[in-house]
């Protein structure tokens, strides 16, 4: 501000007012921009495909649901009356969830390779790897508009999905638990390495939908051989087998959706639900009843929101697939029973955990360091700078 004396001998205020760089404010937009891209995907670890993984389970427990069937229980046939549209949303929200996470990890591939690399290395990140090829298998089978009698377009999918990416962590997984010499298996060995037994059941199931029937034995073998060795080494709770943060307690559900999809998976090679599928179902079913009975077990790992919540979802989807099929194989009251109540329950654990992702995602991308999938190298690192940027306290 500054006082100009005119030759009137008036007394004039002029303001001057600073210019306002443009330039400068479109800059840090910019980087502010880059900063929060980059924080995003220092935090989007493989983990964050279970929720593409529960909504895959969702959108096919609904298409089979709505699917021609021979059930002519008054429960079935009015569970059928559901409108198509709202299925149709449901798998349309589920990849666009599922292109969101796979465009996100892919850029954390191309721009942070060495967090990949660790979570390559790390005993459970690895197994979460497995976890986009189910998620596109998943939907590949749901797909309302998309069929196993578009066969090339279906075999090409197929192959990108299932064939490359789950047979070489296949390799890699199971040759260093056959050729890393005694107790290593015990020593890795967690909850979420069921995950890779899956992967490859799911694939066994495309792979039948196709026709392709040895492909599907094929894939349904090496999980299951996989599974009853990975099973037998989780029950025994060998010393090292405990290496598992509270936070990941919900993995547990994995536990019965193993046996839960290899019933799903047989019943697409035999073409029916026949005693083999039986005999997974009830085991799945025995599983489940014996971790909802163990609320404790999950007491830590409830008492803040977590994406690791949503390991409860997929595994009851899986359930109650297995219940549908079941009910509809054997026609009783009983079975209808079992099968509305674990698909309500499915149902509405899968919708209050889209609304709690919805109301925390900002703290899920967004907070400060705890990453339970992360190497413990990583989390050290991370430790160390969130005690470095407290402000010292003076005596």
């Amino acid at each position: 501000m500054a006082a100009v004396v005119t030759s009137h001998a008036e007394l004039q205020l002029v303001v001057d007012t600073p210019a306002v760089d443009s330039g400068g404010v479109a800059v840090d937009r910019i980087q502010c921009s880059s900063c929060l891209i980059s924080t995003i995907l220092t935090k989007l670890h493989a983990g964050y495909f279970r929720v593409s993984l529960s909504l895959g389970g969702q959108a096919l427990l609904w298409k089979t649901l709505r699917g021609p069937t021979d059930d002519t229980h008054t429960l079935r046939q009015t569970l059928h009356l559901f409108h198509p549209t709202a299925f149709t949303v449901l798998w349309c929200f589920s990849f666009f969830a599922l292109v969101l996470l796979s465009v996100l990890y892919l850029l954390r591939c191309l721009l942070h390779f060495k967090m990949v690399k660790e979570e390559f290395f790390h005993h459970v990140g690895v197994n979460y790897l497995f976890a986009p090829s189910i998620s596109w298998l998943l939907l590949l089978q749901s797909a309302p508009f998309f069929t196993p009698e578009n066969h090339y377009s279906y075999v090409v999918l197929w192959w990108v999905f299932s064939v490359l990416p789950i047979v070489v962590l296949d390799v890699k997984i199971y040759g260093q638990w056959f050729t890393k010499g005694k107790k290593f298996l015990s020593a890795v060995a967690n909850p979420t390495s069921q995950l890779s037994v899956i992967g490859n059941l799911v694939g066994a199931q495309a792979a039948a939908n196709m026709g392709w029937k040895e492909s599907a034995i094929g894939f349904f073998s090496l999980g299951m051989v996989h599974y009853l060795v990975l099973f037998v080494t989780l029950y025994q709770r060998l010393s090292g087998t405990d290496r598992l943060p509270s936070m990941l307690r919900p993995v547990f559900f994995l536990f019965f959706a193993a046996p839960s999809m290899a019933s799903l998976a047989w019943q697409s090679i035999a073409g029916s639900f026949d005693t083999t599928s039986k005999l997974l179902f009830f085991l799945s079913l025995f599983l489940f009843m014996s971790l909802v009975c163990r609320p404790t077990l999950f007491k830590r790992s409830m008492r803040r929101f977590s994406v690791a919540w949503w390991a409860y979802s997929f595994p009851l989807s899986m359930l109650a697939l297995a219940s549908m099929e079941y009910a509809e194989e054997v026609k009783g009251d009983i079975p209808h029973l079992i099968m509305l109540l674990l698909l309500a329950f499915s149902v509405l654990v899968s919708i209050c955990l889209v609304v709690f992702t919805l109301l925390n995602s900002k703290i899920q991308l967004l907070s400060v360091c705890f990453d339970p999938i992360s190497s413990f190298v990583s989390r050290a690192k991370c430790f160390t700078a969130h005690q470095n940027e407290q402000p010292s306290q003076t005596v």
